[in-house]
């Protein structure tokens, strides 16, 4: 996502909410680890609860974007944040596109 540039032609999503998004994934990364540990701390049942109660709090002193659930799926070519194919990480208009140019081996538009 980091080659994004406006093309003739293309829209593109705010630069800024393509940032807010990579920066959630930096975070994402950076965090993993002490958010499974506390995770893994607070759903062990035979722990004492007092224990699992200070794990819950030092879960909630990390940053919200951190968590998983905040990054959203954007297209790598447009940034756009609605119709991303999950798989291609492309949207449907980007895909169509590169579709139509001949950019995508095997895969042409359909016309009868």
């Amino acid at each position: 996502m980091n080659k994004l540039k406006k093309e003739k032609g293309k829209k593109m999503a705010k630069t800024s909410a393509i940032q807010r998004n990579l920066k959630r994934i930096r975070m994402t990364k950076k965090f993993e680890n002490r958010r499974k540990k506390l995770k893994k701390i607070i759903n062990n049942k035979k722990l004492p609860l007092n224990e699992r109660f200070a794990a819950q709090l030092k879960l909630t002193k990390l940053p919200k974007n951190s968590a998983r659930t905040r990054i959203r799926n954007r297209c790598e070519i447009s940034g756009r944040p609605h119709g991303v194919y999950r798989k291609l990480r492309i949207s449907r208009i980007a895909l169509r596109q590169m579709a139509s140019s001949g950019k995508i081996p095997g895969m042409t538009k359909s016309s009868w």
